[in-house]
């Protein structure tokens, strides 16, 4: 088949559907996924359809809208134009392409997407959802505060409202066993496990993990990594956190951190997240300490990891799909509120090899 023909056939499909998969693309056309990529960024270049996050649509004038109900989901019948709260803890780090990844799927289904910002504190999560409430969502993504002062009344009232309500990156602790929300969330101790198992092959007996004392991540990144020696039988090895790269005094604790590092002859760290692993490496490097020479680092989250020098090796999860599945749960809960089972799904984090502990610069996923 001729690119033209392929490029028709694409464009007929989806004026007849509204939104077209690419996996779908790649059966009909019976093509590779890498020739579907190629014909749709280049009928998207010239403006006659529009990429959404693992497909197309039609491209439409600005301020028009897209023909309600047509995006597929796997999770069954989605809810067309609705109208969807989302109250993330975080606008700045990590949270914004999730939030994309929600958009994008909410506006492929004719929907619109209403984002405020919390700010980890049970009290805000509640006034910035009744504030989406009062606005008439019909439906709910939240990351609420899942401990502290409040915040089993808060899941509790959520589970309670007459408005469906999704988690993401969150479920209820287990005070709260049975409450029946919806949820998407990343494997970050699968994730830990990765780092761990990727140092290991290259020959390391002690990792250390370093988190963040601002992170709720880190509870499950610490499970992960001690789940993950524990199996490999590897040498116990540090289990520290510090203070936000930046803040206050953060030189000092990182040096000492770094400090006691070579005197348990650590060489090895995993890292939650990127602007701690770059501090420590701008530390160590002020310390004499080289990177990967003699200090091996994985960094958790894959925001700027990229960016430091020398380049971090990293954990990335798969924030923009996790907004989106998290959005397409909304959507089908909307449509079925009460014949659905609730859903509690997991998406795998990858492993991006770079520099930093001196493995060759490749992507692997789990």
């Amino acid at each position: 088949m001729l690119a033209s023909e392929r490029h028709q056939l694409i464009l007929s499909l989806v004026r007849e559907h509204g939104a077209v998969r690419l996996t779908e693309l790649v059966e009909r056309l019976g093509v590779t996924a890498v020739t579907v990529r190629r014909d749709v960024t280049e009928l998207a270049d010239r403006g006659l359809l529009t990429r959404v996050h693992g497909g197309v649509t039609l491209t439409r004038p600005r301020g028009s809208h897209p023909e309600p109900g047509r995006v597929a989901s796997v999770f069954g019948p989605t809810a067309p134009g609705a109208l969807v709260g989302m109250v993330a803890p975080s606008v700045e780090y990590y949270w914004p392409t999730v939030v994309q990844g929600a958009q994008s799927t909410v506006a492929a289904a004719g929907g619109r997407l209403v984002l405020r910002a919390s700010s980890y504190d049970a009290a805000e999560d509640r006034r910035q959802i009744t504030k989406l409430l009062e606005r008439g969502v019909q439906t709910l993504l939240v990351a609420p505060a899942t401990s502290g002062r409040g915040a089993l009344d808060l899941l509790r009232w959520l589970g309670s409202l007459n408005v469906p309500a999704v988690l993401v990156e969150r479920v209820p602790p287990p005070e709260l066993p049975t409450l029946a929300l919806d949820a998407a969330t990343t494997a970050h101790a699968l994730g830990a496990g990765l780092a761990v198992r990727h140092l290991v092959s290259l020959g390391h007996r002690g990792v250390g993990l370093v988190t963040s004392r601002s992170s709720p991540t880190s509870r499950a990144l610490r499970t992960g990594w001690r789940e993950t020696i524990d199996s490999l039988g590897l040498d116990t090895a540090l289990d520290l956190d510090v203070p936000v790269y930046g803040s206050a005094g953060w030189a000092g604790e990182y040096d000492a951190l770094l400090a006691r590092c070579r005197r348990a002859g650590v060489r090895a760290l995993l890292v939650h997240a990127d602007r701690e692993a770059i501090g420590l490496i701008e530390r160590a490097r002020d310390g004499g300490i080289a990177v990967p020479g003699e200090l091996a680092v994985v960094s958790y989250d894959d925001e700027v990891a990229a960016a430091s020098d020398p380049p971090l090796t990293a954990v990335c999860p798969q924030k923009h799909r996790l907004g989106a599945v998290a959005a397409e749960l909304a959507l089908a809960r909307l449509a079925d509120p009460t014949g659905r089972p609730v859903h509690r799904l997991q998406l795998w984090p990858t492993l991006v090899v770079r520099e930093s502990c001196g493995g060759a610069a490749e992507s692997a996923s789990p």
